[in-house]
């Protein structure tokens, strides 16, 4: 039996991070009751959205053009590349620090068990445009926990290997913590502060 319409609506809403089944039903039930003009905006948004928004071709940040703003400006040193996990990651960088330099967005971190690799975050694009010789410094932003962790390591023997400087944020973000979620003042200290990686991995 085909589900009604309302039943439809309350389950592609709980596509949402932490929606579950009341909070999609609550949602379901305002736009009907009180948001219907709003409704129409956020299904219109959504659709241009998920139709003309993709990935820049350079650093796989989401872009809506084959080259985003950030890449395609002249003003930024290219020489000093920060790499995230995230395009929130890169928001929250971007927001709270003066950083000039550019980016490189995983869209993921290394997790073998989820089947995801180095192919999977585009490691090797990044080794080229590390060949390329341009960057001097590869600033490891990946989030503090223990993919991030590990991720990092992999991306400072990446950069060595390629004779780039590699360094990391240095310590006030919390273990464990999301990048998006930490405090301005944090961030920006703890990104001000970066540290070179060593060369062997903690025991």
């Amino acid at each position: 039996m085909t589900a009604s319409l309302l039943e439809q609506l309350i389950d592609a809403l709980r596509v949402l991070p932490g929606v579950g089944q009341k909070s999609a039903q609550r949602m379901a039930y305002h736009v009907l009751e009180r948001q219907r003009e709003g409704g129409r905006r956020l299904a219109e948004a959504l659709a241009q959205a998920v139709e003309r928004i993709g990935h820049c071709r350079r650093c796989r940040d989401f872009s809506e053009t084959d080259l985003c703003p950030t890449c395609s400006s002249g003003a930024r040193d290219a020489q000093l590349l920060c790499v995230v996990e995230s395009p929130a990651d890169r928001l929250a960088i971007e927001q709270a620090t003066g950083f000039r330099g550019l980016y490189f967005v995983l869209q993921g971190r290394l997790s073998p068990l989820d089947g995801i690799g180095p192919r999977e975050l585009g490691l090797d694009q990044l080794a080229q445009r590390l060949a390329e010789g341009e960057v001097q410094e590869l600033i490891v932003a990946t989030n503090p926990t223990v993919e991030g962790e590990a991720t990092a390591h992999y991306l400072a023997q990446l950069a060595r290997a390629h004779a780039v400087h590699p360094s990391r944020l240095a310590h006030g973000v919390p273990l464990g913590g999301e990048l998006e979620y930490v405090d301005r003042g944090t961030l920006s200290h703890a990104f001000g502060s970066r540290s070179e990686i060593p060369k062997e991995p903690p025991r």
